[in-house]
């Protein structure tokens, strides 16, 4: 978002083209209310991006998983095979993709801040929170900690990716439920959140510069686990692993996280039943007999 505010801010949107029909889910006030006004400001509500215009004219955007905006010549011409939809400005053009054949990503207009705050799911923003305010969130229900942290109701902003991350900095299984939880674990993982997101933070920025952000995706190399399934955690050597689950996974050491405990993924287990290893150690001979995860 730093890299739009710093491109797009005070710049005249020229037009719109939307290429995808189902992208926009409003039709008052229309798209072309924004044509010829200045973008005064971004900010973010959860994982969506606000565009803020004169007349409390707001345009929010949300990626979902897949979505991504680049930054392209003004004469930019796309096809919808290409893009969803082209933001035009007099000095380039902002271009929203969506990977795949699924295109989730939304955009909606809204005039007035009441109606811009029905967007708001009500999750703490973990830089404005005290450790105190986290820990009575986590214990609002009791869910797993992978659950609680992406969970936008409970905590805003934490995808998929970066969970995996806070919980092996935190060192806590992504299944310990939170009213188990000790108050230590609570400190830890709320210190954990905070350092994670801001060396991640800090990261992209050092990738990006001064340029807008061409390659975006939720798997790094420098990550400790996301994306690492059967790679070696960088803390103790474990070989990382995995819970699949509808279209996401959530990646894990553990030694690190689970007391060396392989916890169960519910598609493997259910196949191998009983043959399924449940430590690091049974892990390893079954992969010596032709096991293969």
């Amino acid at each position: 978002m730093e890299r739009l505010d710093a491109t797009v801010k005070g710049h005249q949107l020229e037009k719109v083209k939307l290429l995808n029909l189902f992208l926009l889910r409003t039709f008052d006030p229309p798209i072309s209310e924004l044509e010829n006004l200045p973008v005064t400001g971004f900010h973010r509500i959860g994982k969506r991006i606000v565009f803020e215009f004169p007349d409390e004219l707001f345009l929010v955007l949300h990626l979902m998983v897949a979505g991504r905006l680049r930054w392209k010549a003004p004469d930019f011409k796309a096809s919808p095979k290409a893009a969803s939809a082209v933001f035009y400005f007099s000095h380039g053009s902002l271009v929203l993709t969506e990977a795949g054949t699924k295109k989730r990503a939304s955009l909606h207009l809204v005039k007035g801040k009441e109606k811009l705050d029905n967007f708001d799911p009500g999750g703490l923003e973990i830089f404005e929170t005290t450790l105190e305010d986290f820990k009575e969130r986590l214990l609002v229900e009791n869910h797993t900690l992978k659950r609680s942290l992406t969970d936008p109701r409970l905590f805003s902003g934490i995808g998929n990716s970066y969970s995996d991350e806070i919980l092996h900095d935190a060192g806590l299984s992504p299944i310990l439920l939170t009213k188990k939880m000790t108050d230590e674990q609570m400190e830890k993982m709320f210190e954990s959140t905070k350092k994670v997101l801001t060396e991640w933070a800090e990261k992209h920025r050092n990738m990006v510069g001064d340029g807008f952000p061409d390659k975006v995706t939720a798997f790094h190399e420098e990550m400790a686990v996301h994306g690492k399934f059967q790679k070696p955690c960088p803390v103790c050597g474990t070989s990382v692993q995995r819970i699949r689950y509808a279209e996401n996974e959530t990646n894990y050491c553990p030694t690190c996280q689970t007391g060396g405990r392989i916890l169960a993924d519910r598609s493997l287990s259910r196949l191998l039943k009983s043959d399924w290893p449940r430590t690091v150690e049974e892990m390893e001979e079954f992969k010596k007999g032709d096991g293969s995860i």
